[in-house]
């Protein structure tokens, strides 16, 4: 037995296959003081039991560390949730428009219905998005909006009229209105040369009040608990205003509330007034500054508006603007000064390679050895730019974008460049620290399980082969990136994202065993069990009597209520129902429109 301290366990989970890190696997864990105590053999770890240590028999199943995800938008998705119909997962154009039919049923006067990102239209049997008209005739009264990845939006006619978008409205600096030839807006809207035009729309929507927000980031965070997920790193976003729009993760912090740990980064909001922003930042608050479920983690993803490449595989490449260089180095030489860890957005190596030339300059007055900073997304990285990171001590953060927009890459670019984009495995090679992550809400979807499906198979959600051999990943390899690889990002390796003694007691047991299920089940896995600082924070089947309960879901009409959020396929009978579950047939959802298993389903 591995121990740390051999007292008695709080909690002793056994009869199981736990990966405990790398390739090693356990039978039991055992949790003390919301860290793992102990890892080894059923007969060894029961030794740790006393008179009140709870004990879980796990029937089996397969345990991992907690999922972190290395790059998303959990505080301004919590914002939202509750507000949005989620069409991730949804495998036909017929079954997301009969649900969005039905929303516009319960939508009360005054509000939108909304789809905002998460999706793709290739992911449909039908391979396509609704049409206008379609939307029109499914709510002719009610506002719709349908962000579709970050190339463009769909308004039907009452979304047009509630943004006031008419005939005289100028065209926008960062979007295109589509008119027809009377020069009406069409409810098309096209993220040309970048999105602005698109957030800036969402923005006009209704907004949740401040005890509905609240409702909407708890349910938020247990639908991430329910796909595994334990901690995230925050990488801020557009009209995410610090510290504005932090004052309801900052409550429910202070009222022990948050379920996923969170360490976040600050994303400048003003254009040309980037140096003033941080400038300001470095004085309230420094990198790690909080505690182990929320903390401050540095700068970025967006540190200039000028060192931003937007990436819509639909549209050429775009090229930075001259001035970048002198706009981004005084930021990065403040963040040096500060010891502020940073990570910048950027898809396109032309772009990365003079990003680094300024991160280069800037090493050489203020060295950056040991500060955690990073490149986000890095589709078509090469090989000198990652030999580069790697000789200054950066990381780099992935996500599964191309699962949803792969087949438009292809399209532009060809089939040789998507088959190492992101190249994975030679950055691996390189030794430079990579973590995943999915760049949820508003273009990929939040579910782990689809990154760690393209991280293993390297397909797109429509089906399309992007990756051969040489660019996919086992699925420990996979696993790997999603809990060690990602500790690294927030300045937390060795102290999460392995199940050893002394290190945090987050994990999650698995509807399916990961390691062996058919590779195209990866994708529909759940967790039944999530455990976050030795404490369930949610469970389902075999497990439910320690789920904690879902929180109050405000408002009573949300989508949340009858949908739910990533849409899985529906459960397989495993050995006949049981007396409890009354027979059903398909999913069952609770008061709080949570999926419940019954323990007779395999998910």
């Amino acid at each position: 037995m591995n121990a740390a301290v051999q007292e008695h366990a709080d909690w002793i989970l056994h009869n199981g296959r736990i990966a405990t890190g790398g390739n090693a696997f356990a039978a039991a864990l055992a949790v003390r003081a919301g860290v793992v105590q102990a890892t080894g053999g059923d007969a060894e770890v029961m030794r740790l039991r006393g008179p009140a240590t709870r004990v879980t028999d796990l029937r089996g199943r397969t345990m991992i560390p907690g999922l972190i995800d290395s790059h998303t938008h959990l505080i301004r998705g919590g914002l939202n949730y509750n507000l949005e119909l989620r069409w991730d997962g949804v495998p036909s154009l017929a079954d997301a428009m009969r649900m969005l039919r039905e929303q516009v049923r319960r939508t009360p006067p005054g509000q939108w219905v909304r789809v905002v990102g998460g999706f793709a239209e290739m992911q449909f049997a039908e391979k396509r998005l609704p049409t206008l008209d379609e939307l029109n005739a499914a709510a002719p009264d009610t506002p719709v909006f349908i962000l579709h990845l970050y190339d463009r939006a769909l308004l039907n006619r009452a979304a047009l009229q509630a943004v006031g978008y008419t005939r005289d409205t100028p065209q926008p600096v960062g979007g295109e209105i589509q008119r027809d030839k009377q020069g009406n807006p069409t409810g098309m809207l096209i993220a040309r040369p970048n999105a602005t035009i698109l957030y800036a729309t969402l923005a006009r929507g209704p907004k949740l009040a401040p005890e509905e927000q609240v409702s909407s980031s708890r349910h938020f965070m247990r639908e991430l608990n329910r796909l595994g997920i334990t901690s995230v790193i925050d990488a801020g976003g557009g009209f995410q205003n610090y510290p504005d729009d932090y004052a309801v993760i900052d409550r429910l912090h202070r009222d022990g509330q948050l379920t996923v740990r969170i360490a976040y980064n600050l994303f400048t909001q003003r254009p040309k007034q980037e140096l003033a922003d941080f400038g300001g930042w470095v004085k309230q608050v420094k990198p790690g500054q909080g505690d182990g479920m929320y903390r401050h983690n540095g700068a970025g993803e967006m540190l200039v508006f000028s060192a931003a490449d937007f990436e819509d595989f639909l549209e050429p490449q775009p090229e930075l603007p001259a001035s970048m260089e002198a706009e981004l180095a005084p930021v990065l030489r403040l963040l040096a000064e500060q010891r502020w860890p940073f990570r910048i957005h950027a898809t396109y190596d032309e772009s990365i390679r003079r990003m680094l030339d300024v991160i280069e300059s800037v090493h050489r007055e203020i060295p950056l050895t040991g500060l955690h900073w990073i490149i986000d997304h890095a589709e078509t990285i090469g090989e000198r730019s990652i030999e580069r990171i790697a000789a200054l001590g950066g990381g780099i953060a992935v996500q599964h974008r191309m699962a949803f927009q792969g087949e438009y890459f292809i399209k532009r670019y060809g089939a040789a460049a998507a088959a190492a984009s992101p190249p994975i495995r030679r950055m691996l090679a390189a030794g430079v620290p990579v973590g995943a992550g999915t760049d949820a809400t508003r273009v990929a979807s939040y579910n782990p399980f689809v990154s760690l499906w393209w991280l293993v198979s390297g397909r797109t959600v429509g089906g399309t082969a992007l990756y051969g051999e040489s660019n996919r990943l086992d699925r420990r390899e996979a696993l790997r990136l999603w809990t060690e690889g990602s500790a690294w990002f927030s300045s937390e390796d060795g102290r999460k994202g392995a199940l050893l003694p002394g290190q945090l007691a987050d994990f999650a047991v698995l509807s399916a065993p990961y390691f062996d299920i058919p590779e195209a089940e990866i994708r529909d896995l759940q967790s039944l069990l999530t455990v976050v600082d030795g404490k369930a924070v949610y469970a389902a089947g075999e497990f439910a009597d320690l789920d904690p309960g879902a929180p109050p879901l405000l408002p009573d009409w949300s989508p949340v209520k009858h949908y739910g959020g990533y849409q899985h396929a529906a459960p397989r009978p495993m050995h006949g129902h049981n007396a409890a579950c009354g027979g059903l047939s398909g999913p069952r959802f609770d008061a709080g429109g949570w999926p419940l298993a019954c323990g007779c389903f395999a998910f």
